[in-house]
């Protein structure tokens, strides 16, 4: 996930930064409103990190939330193959459903 979807869906994603780093505090939250620069110097602060393993811990949590917002796609294939293009969301849903089916594709996943 980039820095521009991460500040445009901070709000859902705090608790996963507070997951992560519970040493930040509400007030550092607001100051870094999602924004990369903000983050890495907060994580300089409150961890003692150098800017550039600062930068790496950011970044490696941006790659690793690519999978905790709707629609983006969440791994697994259909039974052919193909990728499974379901969003963490459909397949929230459909594990509570039984539904197989990818919504979009209509094919049957694993």
């Amino acid at each position: 996930m980039n820095w521009d979807r991460v500040e445009g869906n901070w709000k859902q994603l705090k608790g996963k930064v507070r997951e992560q780093w519970g040493e930040l505090t509400d007030d550092d939250y607001e100051q870094i409103a999602g924004r990369r620069d903000q983050f890495v110097g907060k994580l300089q602060d409150r961890y003692g990190y150098a800017k550039d393993v600062a930068e790496r811990h950011a970044d490696a949590f941006a790659q690793s939330i690519g999978n905790g917002l709707p629609g983006v796609q969440t791994g697994g294939h259909a039974v052919d193959g193909t990728p499974d293009t379901r969003g963490i969301l459909e397949k929230v849903a459909d594990a509570v459903t039984g539904d197989r089916v990818d919504d979009k594709t209509g094919k049957v996943v694993r």
